[in-house]
């Protein structure tokens, strides 16, 4: 491990490790300790009481944060002509069909989400492998695969992020921006944390919400306390 910056030792300075802070007081302090040049992303590590092995403990959803992402997010709807406009109107990026598949097919995927409809999801099966390890496949289980084309884009363009447990049992998400205020970081670390605790699937046992840990890009990591939450 290399040595700390002078910023770095600061930054770790200003956290009481043996302490564990409210959610808001974490947003407050996640503020403080960044040094970042940029607008660096506020992210929240949850771990679960959960074995994703088990296709009945596999905690996956979508949750629209109230105060958004703060990050322009791209959106390719791929939709038949008679959505287009739709689309179009209800702030997607990129529109069409045949021109994009073809582009994905010669690697392109300078996008964030993908919204299409059900008939259109044959066509990308044979781009899972482009798609998928991206995370740009879309889901009907995250709103990305319908027929309302114009409400699905409009709440991704909103702030809708969709989140799944990885294998080790944490969910990883990015709740924000430094530049927001702290009540907006901690409204939507609550948004998330609320959401995923309406998740818990029946068949976990045991302590649900092991841990909570909110950072930004650059910053050291704050620990949150569950009881709270």
């Amino acid at each position: 491990m290399g040595k700390l910056t002078k910023k770095q030792k600061e930054a770790r300075a200003k956290i009481d490790s043996s302490k564990v802070y409210g959610v808001k007081e974490a947003s407050e302090l996640i503020k403080e300790i960044t040094n970042a040049k940029f607008d660096a992303s506020v992210d929240l590590a949850i771990r679960l009481g959960v074995d994703p092995k088990k296709a009945n403990q596999m905690v996956r959803g979508v949750v629209t944060l109230p105060h958004g992402t703060g990050k322009d997010v791209k959106v390719l709807a791929l939709v038949t002509p008679d959505k287009e406009a739709e689309a179009k109107e209800a702030g997607a990026d990129f529109v069409g069909l045949q021109e994009y598949l073809d582009k994905i097919k010669g690697g392109w995927t300078d996008v964030d989400v993908i919204v299409t409809m059900p008939s259109v999801m044959g066509k990308l099966g044979p781009l899972g492998r482009v798609l998928g390890p991206r995370g740009l496949m879309p889901n009907p289980k995250t709103g990305t695969v319908t027929m309302d084309i114009g409400k699905a884009v409009s709440e991704v363009k909103a702030g809708k992020i969709d989140f799944k447990v990885d294998k080790s049992g944490i969910v990883h998400a990015a709740i924000g921006k430094v530049s927001f205020s702290a009540d907006k970081i901690a409204g939507n670390a609550q948004e998330l944390i609320d959401t995923l605790n309406k998740l818990k699937p029946a068949s976990a046992k045991g302590v649900y919400m092991k841990s909570i840990y909110m950072s930004s890009t650059m910053s050291p990591s704050v620990q949150v306390a569950t009881k709270e939450v």
